[in-house]
């Protein structure tokens, strides 16, 4: 068996259903970042612990969590509120965990939008480390979200979980996707500063996850990243044979990327500004006098 964490906030739409999918674990903790809405309320209807911690960052969030809170089991698998556990999923990791290779599994989400699966132009399957073995992996910050730090190997789970991207409404996805693209702005900054692109990973990586992310970061220094985005996922990807709700999905996901950019540019142009006033502010001032009576 394994336990099951659920990361929330302000999640009342959402953890009924949530904790109702994750019930086959007998351990189940919510971990809640100060909600003000009735998360907390509906979550302590169910048999299961809430544990309240301020939230700084995603990969924070998860690192705490599985540093701090003792679980009934040495297994984990991260839940959050608007994705479901599914009864194949189950199974699947319970034969997981059985083995000894690994530390670690990603699992791969089926994107629900406008009532339907986006198969197409979400880049499926697109994997997340979710079961994994305490002690042995970690999080670490990389844009709104986080990356894996694993102490050992890693494989992939065949089975789905369906992942509710737009639960709460539309104005609540762009309100989230705001506030994600001013830390994406400012990962764009650091890895075109600091990093690199990884060419072997992009055509000769050894798994999805490893090619997934080096191409991200040739994304970022490509012109045009919102439009290629948007024909990308449209046309390369097959947006096109997702309908109407392939069409919606693909322009949003451009127009996040477009925020992405417009907030790095005004990132750039506010250091400038502020490194320019100190230059300004840092010259010598020389009083001229008069020898004029």
């Amino acid at each position: 068996m394994f336990s099951i964490y659920i990361l929330t906030h302000n999640e009342e739409i959402d953890i009924a259903a949530c904790i109702e999918s994750a019930q086959l674990s007998d351990d189940i903790i919510v971990v809640d970042s100060f909600s003000n809405d009735r998360t907390v309320e509906i979550a302590q209807r169910y048999p299961v612990r809430v544990i309240q911690h301020t939230f700084e960052s995603h990969g924070e969030q998860r690192s705490w969590m599985l540093r701090s809170i003792l679980t009934k089991h040495e297994w984990v698998y991260i839940l959050e509120a608007d994705e479901r556990m599914t009864p194949q999923l189950f199974r699947e990791c319970l034969q997981a965990i059985k083995s000894p290779d690994n530390v670690g599994y990603y699992a791969a989400e089926r994107v629900m939008f406008m009532g339907r699966w986006i198969r197409h132009s979400t880049q499926y399957p697109r994997y997340q480390l979710r079961l994994l073995k305490k002690g042995q992996v970690w999080f670490s910050d990389y844009g709104h979200t986080e990356r894996e730090v694993c102490l050992g190997a890693t494989g992939f789970l065949q089975e789905t979980y369906p992942h509710y991207t737009c639960s709460k409404g539309l104005s609540r996805w762009i309100e989230k996707h705001n506030r994600y693209s001013s830390d994406e702005a400012k990962e764009t900054l650091s890895q075109l500063e600091n990093g690199a692109v990884k060419w072997w990973d992009l055509f000769f990586g050894d798994n999805e996850v490893a090619r997934r992310r080096a191409l991200k970061d040739l994304s970022l220094r490509l012109p045009c990243r919102p439009l290629l985005r948007w024909l990308y996922m449209y046309f390369v990807l097959g947006g096109i044979r997702d309908g109407k709700a392939g069409f919606a999905w693909c322009t949003l996901q451009a127009f996040y990327e477009y925020l992405i950019l417009l907030k790095a540019e005004e990132i750039k142009t506010e250091n400038f500004t502020v490194n320019d006033q100190i230059i300004i502010e840092s010259e010598p001032v020389i009083e001229v006098t008069s020898d004029c009576c």
